[in-house]
C-alpha cells in the first residue's frame, strides 16, 4: 500500500515539475522522499451500538428497544461518562417478514424491528474491557464498531510531517555529498495523503448472540501509527 502511494507521489510530482518547467528557468534537482512514523498508545475509544428489537406488536418492539437504550445510558453514567460522550443516533422501523427462498413457504410476516444506535466515548480505556463486559449484558444486540484512537492526532501528524521533511533533507544532503555537490533551498515539496495507515487499533464488528464470558474477553491496546511522507525536490550546488 505504501510503495504504491509512493509511486503515485512520484508521478503527481513529476507532472508538477513538468508544468513548472515551462514557467521556470531548467535548473539541476534531487528528488527525494521523506517518511516519519510515530507510535502512541490510543487514550479514546469509542463504542458504536445498536439496540434491535423484533416483535408483531409496534408498541412493545419500541418498548423494549427503549428500554435497551436506557440500559446503555444508565450504564454510562455507572461508568461516569459525561452527558457530552455519549449520543443516541439512528432511529430505524422495518417490517420483516421470512425468505421465501430459503422457507419454500409464502411469506410470513415476522414483525417490526425497531431499532436505535448508541455511540459512547470513553476517555479512561483502562475500562474498556469492563465496560465491554456489562454492555454485552445490557440487551445490545449488535456491535457496529469499537474504535481506538488518539485524541492528539492532529499534534502527532504534525510531528510526523517535521520528521519526514528532516528526513528527506538529510537523505538528499546525503546523496549530494556522494557525487561531491551540496543541496540547496526546496524547490517543491508534495505531502502523501497518509490516511491509509490504520488509526483504529481494534475494530469490532458483530452481533451479539449466546452469552458473554468476561474471562474469555481480551483486549489490547496496541500503538497507533501516525504516519507522514513528503516528496521533496531540493537544487543541487
Amino acid at each position: 500500500m505504501r510503495q504504491k502511494l509512493i509511486l503515485t507521489l512520484a508521478v503527481l510530482f513529476a507532472l508538477s515539475l513538468h508544468t513548472q518547467a515551462q514557467n521556470t528557468p531548467d535548473r539541476p534537482l534531487i528528488t527525494v522522499t521523506g517518511q516519519a512514523e510515530i507510535l502512541v498508545v490510543p487514550d479514546e475509544v469509542v463504542f458504536n451500538l445498536n439496540a434491535t428489537t423484533l416483535n408483531k406488536d409496534l408498541a412493545i418492539a419500541q418498548r423494549k428497544t427503549d428500554e435497551v437504550v436506557r440500559n446503555v445510558l444508565e450504564l454510562a453514567r455507572r461508568y461516569q461518562i459525561p452527558a457530552t460522550q455519549v449520543q443516541t443516533g439512528h432511529i430505524s422501523l422495518e417490517e420483516r417478514y421470512s425468505n421465501e427462498a430459503l422457507t419454500r413457504q409464502p411469506r410470513v410476516f415476522l414483525g417490526y424491528a425497531v431499532s436505535k444506535s448508541i455511540a459512547i466515548i470513553l476517555r479512561d480505556v483502562s475500562k474498556a474491557e469492563p465496560l465491554l463486559a456489562e454492555v454485552f449484558k445490557s440487551g445490545i444486540t449488535e456491535i457496529n464498531s469499537i474504535n481506538f484512537r488518539a485524541t492528539q492526532n492532529r499534534k502527532l501528524k504534525d510531528q510526523a510531517r517535521a520528521q519526514a521533511m528532516k528526513a528527506a533533507q538529510e537523505k538528499a544532503s546525503a546523496l549530494a555529498r556522494e557525487i561531491g555537490q551540496s543541496i540547496g533551498k526546496a524547490h517543491t515539496i508534495i505531502e502523501g495523503d497518509t490516511r491509509f495507515p490504520s488509526s483504529n487499533v481494534s475494530n469490532y464488528t458483530g452481533v451479539i448472540g449466546g452469552r458473554y464470558s468476561e474471562e474469555a474477553s481480551t483486549i489490547a491496546l496496541g500503538q497507533i501509527s501516525i504516519t507522514a511522507i513528503v516528496i521533496v525536490s531540493f537544487e543541487l550546488k
